[in-house]
């Protein structure tokens, strides 16, 4: 599997922004495994299946269950997300 287009070749400064905010989440405090949801539902929207893989191998090395990742698409429809979770 590998990348769509190379992101940081095509707008550096855009990648640059990019690298920033994920910069500052990460030393925000959200928690790991809502933030790789958070990358994964995107992900899923984007049809990205490099980042899926990705995003999907990371949050469960952060501890999250298979269950919740299989279920992601349908949140809405599952009690297995907190309201804090949904409302993100």
């Amino acid at each position: 599997m590998k990348p769509r287009f190379a992101q940081n070749q095509i707008d550096p400064e855009a990648y640059k922004a990019m690298l920033g905010l994920e910069t500052y989440v990460q030393k925000s405090g959200v928690d790991k495994k809502l933030h790789e949801l958070i990358k994964i539902r995107a992900s899923q929207i984007n049809g990205c299946s490099y980042c899926l893989d990705m995003h999907t191998r990371d949050a469960r090395r952060a501890g999250e269950t298979e269950q919740r990742i299989y279920v992601l698409p349908a949140w809405r429809e599952t009690n297995f997300f907190t309201q804090e979770e949904q409302a993100v």
